[in-house]
């Protein structure tokens, strides 16, 4: 991150995010009478590969309304490629199989970018979660019912994160993460009662 911050490297966080109209984004309302709310009917769902830059907050994307598979994260990593020429690339993702693959990491080497991929069940250290979560809490203010209407909503969002939106995605997004140390767990067997004992620290 300092070396992002002083532009020695291109850092960036890379995952997926999937936005279901009419599943995800309805909203809700308590009160004493009981009232009807117009929902969508049917379920469709936009699917944005993303790249956050760590110090511009630019994001690079990939959408479509089907899935998310390497091909779709190859695509990403030529468009970060061209992007950020004669830069020394990293990015930070998890372990997807679509993106944690040969066909992935062969390309990545071949474009000379650096692939750090976070330990498992460690969604905290990926940054981009954090924007993918300012983005729904924006969808959920208001009903959707057209898909085009739905998808240049989040578009927009993601537009304005490097822009408008800048500052608040700033907060969201800086230097201080949560860690938690790898503690050894420490099994030891009982004859007596045939039951194991596990002693086991938590991290504070």
């Amino acid at each position: 991150m300092k070396s992002a911050k002083k532009e020695n490297i291109t850092l960036l966080f890379l995952d997926a995010a999937h936005f279901v109209m009419g599943c995800d984004f309805l909203g809700y309302i308590y009160g004493k009478v009981r009232r009807f709310i117009k929902t969508y009917s049917g379920r469709k769902r936009y699917n944005v590969l993303g790249a956050l830059n760590f110090v511009s907050k630019s994001m690079s994307t990939v959408v479509n309304d089907s899935y998310i598979t390497a091909s779709e994260v190859c695509e990403l990593l030529r468009k970060v490629a061209h992007e950020y020429t004669g830069t020394t690339i990293y990015i930070v993702l998890d372990n997807a199989r679509y993106q944690k693959c040969k066909i992935v990491m062969a390309l990545a080497d071949e474009l000379g970018i650096n692939l750090v991929y976070i330990p498992p069940y460690s969604p905290n250290l990926n940054l981009i979660e954090r924007f993918w979560k300012h983005t729904k809490s924006k969808l959920r203010t208001k009903y959707y019912d057209v898909f085009s209407e739905f998808t240049d909503t989040i578009d927009s969002i993601i537009q304005n994160a490097g822009t408008i939106d800048k500052a608040a995605v700033d907060k969201l997004i800086g230097e201080r993460v949560q860690l938690f140390p790898y503690v050894r767990v420490n099994t030891t067997r009982n004859n007596k009662t045939n039951r194991t004992t596990v002693k086991r620290c938590l991290a504070a």
